[in-house]
């Protein structure tokens, strides 16, 4: 007989316990997010209603320009770009970043088989050691240095090894100075130049030596060239790979993120070394199934319409720079101006570490710098400075900053 009396029978889920999850021992091991705290602590402090300035972010504050937001436009509405991409994207794509890197540093580069599509750049930076690195092997990792490489290494459960980057030596690892221990089981090296967070340059000495370095010990470089379209006073930062030999001991990684304000779209690329760029798209192979196609086809054509936009950001960026060190030269605070990329590289006054210096100026001057520790132990000493904000923002934060009275 049909009831619709409500069952009188206890509810199984009151007595079943939860399951217990227990995080693998590669999750363990993952480091803290340094700049989610930092974000975490800017915020608290805006949503008690302080005007804050923040500086401590490497997140682009302008739009993308118009013309790439117009070709994705176009290209949502194909109905090509609706089904499944290729799995290691487009060839029009690879072809595009071909085309830039002769245009721009007269690299030659085979699109299919010297050229990876990646999530953005971050992606392949932690990928490449996750396809290379086995326990017990070495990562040298520069310091200070971007953080993210150290998450790679940790998922592959390597060891790292630091390179000290210090002003006597130009920011650039002294490689003499690692010991031979660490080189007989080193497999891989991170270079980032532009670097991030110093500001620094590489030239091509720095370059022809590093090749022969890793072809002596055998080690693939992994260089990081995110910042490589903003260079100051005339001088355009050079690629790794232009550099004879350069494809034969490593891959350098590039994003549309900075160069393009494309941050959001997540468009990055891994070039060189064809076997290292068959590991990089096998491994992909088995996580994605490649971007979205009308990102390919807006990216394709960020890299291949004429580059005013790119010159007009990196004129921005050096009217930026200028106003800031002008501002600090203002109130005292001492600074070698930097040379490329949007970061500024800071010494903290004396009686101050960097966290407790980025801790005075969010509370009383309600400035976020990012205090250099977070980068590596020999970033101590220092704080970073984001270009990203308008002129009169930035000598705004200097004049808070200059009311403490501590230079």
């Amino acid at each position: 007989m049909l009831t619709t009396e409500k069952s009188e029978q206890p509810d199984r889920r009151d007595n079943v316990a939860s399951v217990h999850i227990e995080p693998a021992k590669r999750m363990q091991g993952l480091p803290t997010q340094f700049f989610a705290n930092l974000v975490k602590r800017a915020n608290a402090k805006a949503a008690e209603g302080h005007d804050v300035i923040n500086l401590g972010q490497g997140n682009p504050d302008q739009p993308t320009p118009t013309h790439i937001v117009s070709a994705l436009q176009e290209a949502a509405a194909n109905p090509m770009y609706h089904k499944y991409p290729p799995f290691s994207g487009y060839s029009f794509l690879k072809e595009a970043i071909a085309t830039r890197y002769r245009e721009d540093y007269g690299v030659e580069l085979d699109p299919e088989t010297e050229v990876a599509i990646l999530f953005g750049g971050k992606t392949g930076l932690v990928e490449i050691s996750q396809i290379l690195l086995n326990p017990g092997d070495v990562c040298l990792v520069p310091d200070p240095g971007y953080p993210d490489y150290w998450s790679g290494v940790a998922l592959a459960g390597a060891e790292m090894v630091f390179m000290p980057l210090v002003a006597q030596n130009q920011f650039l690892p002294d490689f003499s100075a690692i010991p031979a221990e660490s080189l007989e089981k080193a497999k891989l090296m991170f270079l980032n130049y532009p670097n991030n967070p110093t500001g620094a340059i590489a030239d091509e000495a720095f370059y022809t030596k590093t090749i022969e370095f890793a072809r002596q010990h055998n080690i693939v470089v992994a260089s990081d060239f995110a910042y490589g379209a903003i260079g100051f006073d005339g001088k355009k930062p050079k690629s790794f790979l232009e550099l004879p030999g350069a494809k034969e001991v490593g891959v350098e990684f590039y994003t549309l993120s900075k160069t393009y304000n494309m941050a959001g779209w997540r468009v990055g690329f891994a070039l060189g070394n064809s076997e290292v760029i068959k590991l990089i798209n096998l491994m992909q192979d088995h996580y994605y199934v490649s971007l979205f196609g009308g990102i390919q086809a807006a990216a394709a054509t960020a890299l291949t319409a004429p580059q005013t936009c790119v010159e007009e950001l990196v004129a921005t960026y050096e009217s930026r720079r200028n106003a800031l060190y002008d501002a600090l030269d203002r109130i005292g605070w001492r600074a070698v101006r930097t040379p490329a990329s949007f970061f500024c590289w800071l010494p903290v006054p004396e009686g101050y570490t960097s966290s407790s210096f980025a801790d005075l100026l969010l509370e009383q001057a309600h400035v976020v710098v990012a205090p250099g520790i977070g980068f590596g132990e020999h970033g101590e000493g220092y704080v970073r400075v984001g270009l990203l904000a308008s002129e009169s923002r930035l000598e705004e934060a200097v004049e808070r900053i200059g009311r403490l009275d501590l230079f």
